[in-house]
């Protein structure tokens, strides 16, 4: 296939605004142990263990807390509450503490953006962040494809080689033990197949609304994949705490009838102590603001 230009526009090679490599992910290393699941395939383990000091919580603190709501409307949103910067984040954007199912979506949305992290700093791909502001209530989590993240080989052409991955997340963070998250990320992940399309038009609105536009092109070069092929590559991912990680489960994982499992890519990663790394990661990201 010869490549081509974006119909009438052009991309940026280099993402608008592209963050720096987070601090926090030096704290997350891969294990020498892999497993595999009962057909064969591979399963990644990643080991996070985050010191709960300010020299990696705070710069983590104030990345979490944009996801949410960017520093520089904070004032905005709030006038009229009655409400400080930190108690208008903990009472009206961060999903709740203590009642269910809040401590729930706490650990979702934690599990997202650490592996949003991963497939962009990591893997090197493109991730669009900014879904978890557009949130209509805050102990829901954001429906559609986890997580999209786009990898175009020679920007702004087009090329067949360029790469879509799509990733699902699971995510078991409290003392509870293991009860199918990689199954379940593996099972979405196979969904992402049909239902990309959805979550590729909204995250292109999202960001022609936010004014990003070269990140939209890079967007709409996916859209189409009958006219303009691409590799799509999917992704299953389970964040478990020490007390869920269980080796003889996740190795009962199956991805045989997964609609993309020749281009499927399974991670876990595991940690201790995960809920109270959580919670202190919302505590400083509401009272740093």
């Amino acid at each position: 296939m010869s490549e081509s230009h974006i119909a009438g526009n052009s991309v940026s090679s280099a993402p608008k605004g592209a963050l720096e490599h987070p601090k926090h992910l030096t704290c997350l290393t891969k294990s020498k142990v892999s497993l595999q699941t009962a057909d064969g395939r591979l399963i990644e383990v990643w080991e996070l263990d985050v010191p709960l000091s300010a020299e990696f919580l705070s710069p983590w603190a104030s990345r979490f807390r944009q996801q949410y709501c960017p520093d520089h409307e904070i004032d905005q949103l709030r006038e009229g509450t009655g409400l400080s910067r930190a108690d208008y984040l903990t009472q009206l954007v961060f999903p709740d503490k203590t009642n269910a199912p809040g401590p729930a979506i706490r650990s979702s949305d934690f599990a997202e953006l650490l592996v949003s992290d991963y497939v962009e700093f990591v893997l090197g791909y493109r991730v669009p962040r900014g879904k978890y502001a557009d949130k209509a209530s805050r102990n829901e989590s954001v429906k559609g494809v986890d997580i999209l993240g786009f990898k175009m080989v020679n920007p702004p052409h087009v090329s067949q080689n360029d790469t879509l991955l799509a990733f699902e997340v699971k995510a078991k963070a409290s003392g509870a033990p293991y009860s199918g998250q990689l199954q379940s990320a593996i099972d979405d992940s196979s969904e992402d197949y049909l239902r990309r399309a959805i979550t590729l038009n909204a995250t292109k609105r999202r960001l022609l609304r936010a004014g990003e536009g070269q990140e939209a092109l890079v967007v709409q070069r996916f859209q189409n994949q009958a006219d303009h092929p691409y590799i799509y590559r999917s992704g299953a991912a389970a964040l478990l705490s020490d007390d869920a990680y269980n080796k003889v489960a996740l190795e009962g994982s199956v991805t045989e009838k997964h609609q993309n499992s020749k281009n499927l890519e399974l991670i876990v990663i595991r940690g201790s102590a995960l809920m109270n790394l959580i919670h202190a990661l919302y505590e400083r990201a509401a009272n740093e603001a």
